[in-house]
Order: structure tokens, then C-alpha cells, then sequence
């Protein structure tokens, strides 16, 4: 069967189910959550004899390793062994995209926190102790901490990469009026719970399996093989959940059960790697920064005729996954407009950081902070609001995307026109100039935030997932995937898959961990993804085990297997109750010796992306929304109070309208703490200020808007989506760019003469500034 054919069947088959269970469905995942109850890294039940690994890292920036002494650790009562890089019996590389980053630093180290040994001991106590005890002489070099500096020096990752359409150059000859400018935006600690650690036991054979705290269990198990020195069988990676990820845990997570790993195979002994929390700041990689500068062009009429933008990437000091990120910086450059001549172009910077990595959006929150700077500029320049030039550039059915994809299935205008009528958004705009007019000290700003957030894994041949799928003589059934749990609901929603299907209560299923051994070679839970692949995994699975025993009680009932439903556990011939149960079909069904046990694979048809040309159609789909912000800053202190934010998303057709609630509501506060508190500081010399919760500051319940009001646009949702439900993920965190317009419109309406600036966070420091400064 034709793969477009299969979505729609697959999909279409259980629309009716679905309805009914969409609103009572709840995280299932929950109730152990708050009772504590729910298994992470650091509560594996360990092994007696179990080591405790810490990690000794570099004190500066960038310089050779002239010297190390080791003796004065080593001689400490309690500490088995520390490892470096000559410990290594395999390759001494963890780079996926580009292989330029060493597990341990060798002869020269490259950022503050780079990875130098790994000690051994009794406990984590005593290989602390050993850590204080370890001296190291560092000839120091130049440091670059910024991506301007980078450009200036020669320094990158890799090539510049540029996306274009129409022709920019002659598009702006034709402009009324041409702006241009710079932004800035800052990087973002992921602050995850549950910070970096694995765990790695030693089985038989010589295999070594490890529980790690990852996105990725196969970049995982394919990188400990390949410092190992050993064949992908011999290393088992399982994960339970993890306490959050964000991205933090796409790539991140790899070294560190990579040296559990080491450990292991050199010790035949269990070790344990948890990061504590300001080894974790120091040591792992951010959001990316980036410094951009751009160039509008538009008409008399405020249409977009054309758009160039240049984006610096802050990669730090190795590759990790920046050109990936900067690929999503390009195809998310016009966000919800269409601009029928562009020009981005993006370059991987390397500095002398902590390599950043993926981080909720990928890139997508960086590009679109810049087009709507530049739109903001343009509004004041020319004098009229920004939702003007928004309203005015709103993508169509049919438009082109940059990158080439046509646009179908355009949601872009029915959300911005929903979110208008919904909200009243004239009366909106009346309440902040009337409360402008009759308060001096106090200031009211509005701002529109369209979102336009493109689903798939840009790398084309990660677009894949598999479900292994068990039925149990009892009737109960068991599920792997490789979606791993990390808050996001995606257990509960593949448990509703197979409820559905099977028509059975969802206690009845079980979500197994995510292991190589079961469900190999798998992509990472990552590119808001998840849900989409392994659940078409999981519903084909499903839908091949229906089939099966469908035929088995079509014999039994001696009836076709067209009349044969499931529904409550029981077995409906032509929609009439049998007395045959779904337990008793099940075990009719084993004695016939037909397979209960299925193995799907999914990969999403139709797209394609030609690095080459830089064209294609990389996503499945898009997902739209608009975000109305108004906030109140007080003019005297420069702090600022959200009122509210009220939004029109594309769920699609939502399979659980409560999650999906949850990941909209926790992705705007996310991307609000980005562009408002969530302040990254590194000095000069490339040591992390911002190391503990004293100075980086994430929102808390006083911080978030007072109201937040998210309604589901009408739409008929789309085939590629799992059962029309649209991802929810990463698409809701742009919503928090309104907020710094917001804010930039009450200073505005305070003091006439400020000067847009274009630099995020915006703290109340700078509010202040620009409050006073003219």
C-alpha cells in the first residue's frame, strides 16, 4: 500500500475512538511524579562494589597542558583510578555532525570545563576530594567568547550556509522604504532537574550496559562502541525518563555515560556519573547566541519585498550540534511571512565556550527574534504598529518557503484572524492606550507574536522510528519504542494509541524503557518529533495485531472479518456484543499459534531536502498560532508584570488536550524566561558567571503572566501528524518572543525617544536604560 494512502487509513480509522478519550485522558506519568515515586538515573538500585566517578575539567578557557600532576589524588585513601585520554583503547572522539571534540582534552584544552579525567573512588565524597588535590599548569592563549570575535579571527565550525529566493538585490532598488540593524539574543541554560549521569554495570561477555539520562540512547550506545573500540552488541543503553531534557540531553548526555562506560570496561565494575548542579553549568553547552544583522525592504503598502539577514552562531569550542541548529535558523528566517525575495545566511562560529547545543525550537527562536526586529524597526520607523506589517506579510496556501517547500494546509491567517475576534483585539489595544494616557509612572505595551514552526528532523534519513508491540496470553499488552519520556507525555500518548485500537483500558498497557536491545538504531526524542514517528510506529504495529486476531474471531464467530469491532474488551459482530472477550480472543488466538508479538517501522513520506541546492520539502507539516502579550512595566523600578497572553494554536486535531495544554503553557515560559530573565554571562576569559540559581534566573510563579488563555484554532488537522494530532513541543516557545516587543512598546509609550534596541534578554536593567535614556 502507498505510504499517503497508509497515513490517511491509519489515521481516518480511529478518528471516531479518539474523540471520546481525548479530554479525559491525563499524564499518566503524574502520579508518580507527585508521590515520588517515579525512577530516574541516580535511584538505579547499584550493585555492591559500585564506584563513584567525577569529573576533572579545565580551570581555563583555551591553552596547552604543560603539565598535571595526578600523584597527590591517586595517593588519597578511597580513589580506585583516574582515567585519561590514554585510557582510551578505541577512538578518543564523541563529535557526531563534525569530529572535532575529544572526549578527554589531550594536550590542549578549549573551553572552561572541557573534560581533562575522570576519577574513580569509593564515593562521590572522596573523588571530589581528589579533584582539589589534582595540580595542573596551563600555558594560557587568546580566548574569543563571542561570535563577532570569531568572524573577525577566521574562527568556525564549518562553511556558511545560505537559503535564497527571488532576487534580493534588485528587490530592494524597488523598496519605499529599506531599514537595517542588528539583534542580539543570548544563550539559555536548559536547568533541566535532573542534571547529566549515567550509570554503567558490567554484564557478561563483555557487555556493558548503561542507564543514562538521554535523549539519545543509539548516539549513545554508537559512541561508548566507538571509544570502546567495540562492536554496537556489546553495549546495552537503557532509559527510564528522564527529569527533563529540552535538547540538553540530545547530544549532552553522551559523554558522560560514555566515561561511566570507560570506566567499566577498564575496572569490570559498576560505576555511577551524576553531575551535581554547578558542574553541570559549568560543564555543558547552552541555547545558542547569536549576532545578526539584517536588511528590510517594503512598499508603499507595507508588503515585505525583501529580506536579507546574516546569523553569527556562538557554536563554542566544537561543532556538537550547531550546524544542524543553524540549518533550522535558516529555514525558520521569515517565520509566518511570506517574502517573495530572501537572503539568509548563517555561520557556525567557534569560540572558546562550552560547545552549545540543541535547545526547545533548535534555532528556529533565533532566526524569528531576528525578522521580527527587523519588522519592529520598520513599524517605527515608518509610524505605524508592527501588527500592521504582520497582518500585511501573513503566509497563504501556496506561498514558497525559502528552502523551496510550498506551503500547504496554511493555518497562519485563520489563527491571527481567530486570535483577533476571540480576544477582542481592538478592545485590547483601547484598554493599553487608554491606560497610557491616564498613568505617567506606569506603562502598558501590546504585541502580536505569529508563529510558523516546520515538523521533521531537517536531516532527512532521521525521519524513522520503530515499535516492537506485545500482546500477553492475559490480554494485557507491552509497548517499546524509542521515545523516551522526559515530561512531554509521550508514554501516555503511544498507551492511547494501543487503547484505541485494541479498545482496551489503558491500565492494561505498559510503556517498556526505551532499549537499544529492543528498538535499535533509532533517532533522537528530538525536533518535537517524537510523537509523530513512534506513534505511526506504534499504530501500524497495533493495526497488523488487530488484523490478525481480527481473523482469528472471524473463524471463531464464523462470521467475515468486516463485521468483526472491539469495543470494551469485548467482540462485536456487526455492531452487535458477542459473548467472546478480548482475553479469551487473545488466548484463541495463542492457540492457534498466531504471532501477538509485531514490529513496525515508520518513515515519513514525501519529504526530501538537496543540501546541494539547498531546496526541497523538509517538513511534514507546519504548525501556526498567534500570541496576543500585554504587559504592565513600572516606569519608576523598570520590572515588568505580564497581564496576559493570550493565544490561538494548531493543535490539529489534539489527542490529549490536557497535555498538549501543559506543553504550550510550559513552552511559553520558557521562551519568556529566554527573552525577558534568563541572562548567560561568561567573562573575558571565558569562565561562566551565571553559575548557580543566585545569578541566572528562571521564571518562577511570579514571573509568569497572570493569565494565560490558549484556544484551539478550528482546522481539519493533518494525515501526517499522529492521528491528526500536531506536535506540541518546540512550536509554543516562540510565543515568548511577544513578550520582549511588549515590553519594548511600553518603554515606547514612556519615553518617545528611545532608540529600538534588539538585544535579549531584555532584563529590567535595560528596561530601565531605555526607560531614561534618550
Amino acid at each position: 500500500m502507498h505510504k499517503n494512502k497508509l497515513n490517511h487509513k491509519l489515521n481516518s480509522k480511529l478518528d471516531a475512538v479518539s474523540v471520546a478519550l481525548k479530554k479525559s485522558i491525563k499524564n499518566l506519568d503524574s502520579y508518580t511524579h507527585v508521590r515520588g515515586e517515579s525512577l530516574y538515573v541516580d535511584d538505579v538500585n547499584v550493585r555492591q562494589g559500585t564506584f563513584h566517578a567525577v569529573v576533572f575539567d579545565s580551570p581555563k578557557a583555551h591553552g596547552k597542558i604543560k603539565s598535571i600532576d595526578y600523584s597527590k589524588a591517586e595517593a588519597l585513601e578511597g580513589v580506585e583510578r583516574i582515567f585519561t585520554y590514554k585510557d582510551v583503547p578505541g577512538e578518543n572522539e564523541i563529535g557526531g555532525i563534525i569530529k572535532d571534540e575529544p572526549l578527554f582534552a589531550e594536550h590542549e584544552v578549549h573551553f572552561w570545563g572541557m573534560p581533562i579525567a575522570l576519577i574513580v573512588a569509593e564515593s562521590e565524597f572522596i573523588a571530589r576530594k581528589a579533584r582539589g588535590l589534582i595540580e595542573i599548569d596551563i600555558e594560557e592563549l587568546p580566548v574569543i567568547t563571542t561570535a563577532k570575535q570569531a568572524k573577525a579571527k577566521g574562527s568556525f565550525i564549518n562553511a556558511p550556509r545560505s537559503f535564497s529566493l527571488g532576487d534580493v538585490e534588485n528587490a530592494f532598488k524597488d523598496c519605499e522604504y529599506v531599514f537595517e540593524g542588528e539583534t542580539f539574543s543570548n544563550g539559555q541554560e536548559h536547568l533541566y532537574i535532573e542534571a547529566q549521569g549515567a550509570y554503567a554495570e558490567p554484564l557478561e561477555n563483555g557487555t556493558i550496559k548503561i542507564t543514562s539520562s538521554t535523549q539519545g540512547p543509539t548516539a549513545v550506545q554508537k559512541t561508548v562502541a566507538n571509544v570502546l573500540g567495540v562492536a554496537m552488541h556489546k553495549i546495552e543503553v537503557d532509559v527510564t525518563r528522564l527529569g527533563g531534557g529540552f535538547g540538553g540531553k540530545e547530544d549532552q548526555a553522551t559523554p558522560w555515560a560514555v566515561m561511566a562506560a570507560l570506566a567499566t570496561y577498564h575496572l569490570n565494575q559498576s560505576v555511577k556519573l551524576i553531575l551535581n548542579r554547578h558542574d553541570d553549568l559549568r560543564m555543558t553547552g547552552k541555547r545558542h547566541p547569536y549576532e545578526s544583522s539584517y536588511k528590510i525592504g517594503l512598499s508603499k503598502d507595507l508588503k515585505i519585498l525583501a529580506y536579507e539577514a546574516e546569523f553569527l552562531q556562538n557554536s563554542g569550542a566544537a561543532a556538537d550540534l550547531s550546524p544542524a541548529i543553524a540549518e533550522r535558523t535558516l529555514f525558520h528566517a521569515t517565520n509566518s511571512y511570506f517574502i517573495p525575495n530572501v537572503k539568509t545566511t548563517v555561520i557556525s562560529c567557534k569560540t572558546n565556550l562550552p560547545p552549545n547545543t540543541a535547545f526547545r525550537g533548535f534555532g528556529g527562536p533565533q532566526g524569528m527574534f531576528v525578522i521580527e526586529s527587523a519588522i519592529a524597526k520598520a513599524a517605527s520607523e515608518i509610524g505605524v504598529s508592527s501588527r500592521e506589517i504582520q497582518e500585511a506579510n501573513l503566509l497563504d496556501e501556496n506561498d514558497t518557503f525559502s528552502y523551496g517547500q510550498i506551503a500547504k494546509k496554511v493555518e497562519a491567517k485563520n489563527t491571527w484572524d481567530s486570535a483577533k475576534a476571540i480576544f477582542n483585539s481592538e478592545a485590547l489595544e483601547k484598554e493599553v492606550e487608554d491606560f497610557n494616557k491616564n498613568n505617567s509612572s506606569f506603562k502598558k505595551g501590546i504585541a502580536f507574536m505569529p508563529i510558523t514552526f516546520g515538523i521533521s528532523f531537517t536531516n532527512t534519513p532521521m525521519n524513522h522510528a520503530r515499535a516492537l508491540v506485545h500482546i500477553y496470553l492475559d490480554g494485557s499488552v507491552g509497548i517499546s519504542t524509542a521515545a523516551v519520556e522526559m515530561g512531554q507525555g509521550v508514554n501516555t500518548k503511544m498507551m492511547q494509541i494501543a487503547a484505541q485500537v485494541f479498545s482496551i483500558p489503558i491500565e492494561k498497557i505498559k510503556i517498556e524503557t526505551t532499549n537499544t536491545t529492543r528498538v535499535a538504531n533509532t533517532s533522537p526524542s528530538a525536533a518535537s518529533s517524537t510523537a509523530d514517528l513512534n506513534g505511526k510506529a506504534t499504530l501500524m504495529a497495533c493495526n497488523s495485531l488487530l488484523e490478525r486476531i481480527k481473523k482469528v474471531a472471524s473463524d471463531d464467530l464464523n462470521t467475515s472479518e468486516d463485521s468483526i469491532t472491539l469495543k470494551d474488551e469485548s467482540v462485536y459482530v456487526n455492531n452487535k456484543k458477542t459473548e467472546l472477550s478480548w482475553t479469551e480472543l487473545i488466548s484463541k488466538t495463542m492457540l492457534q499459534r498466531v504471532a501477538l508479538t509485531e514490529n513496525a517501522h515508520y518513515a515519513t513520506p514525501e519529504i526530501h531536502f538537496d543540501k546541494t541546492k539547498e531546496k526541497g520539502h523538509p517538513f511534514a507539516y507546519h504548525v501556526y498560532g498567534t500570541a496576543i502579550t500585554t504587559v504592565t512595566v513600572d516606569c519608576t523600578r523598570g520590572i515588568y508584570e505580564f497581564d496576559s497572553v493570550k493565544i490561538v494554536h494548531d493543535y490539529g486535531k489534539s489527542m490529549s488536550e490536557g497535555i498538549d495544554l501543559g506543553q504550550v503553557e510550559g513552552a511559553l515560559a520558557q521562551g519568556i524566561g529566554w527573552m525577558t530573565m534568563e541572562e548567560i554571562a561568561y567573562n573575558d576569559e571565558g569562565k561562566l558567571l551565571s553559575n548557580a540559581l543566585s545569578t541566572y534566573k528562571i521564571p518562577d510563579i511570579f514571573s509568569v503572566p497572570k493569565e494565560v488563555e490558549v484556544i484551539p484554532v478550528e482546522t481539519e488537522g493533518n494525515d501526517m501528524a499522529i492521528l491528526k494530532s500536531k506536535a506540541v513541543g518546540e512550536p509554543p516557545l516562540m510565543y515568548g518572543i511577544g513578550a520582549y516587543f511588549a515590553i519594548q512598546n511600553a518603554i515606547k509609550a514612556f519615553n518617545p525617544n528611545y532608540d529600538l534596541k534588539f538585544h535579549a534578554p531584555m532584563t529590567p536593567e535595560k528596561v530601565l536604560m531605555g526607560l531614561y535614556k534618550n
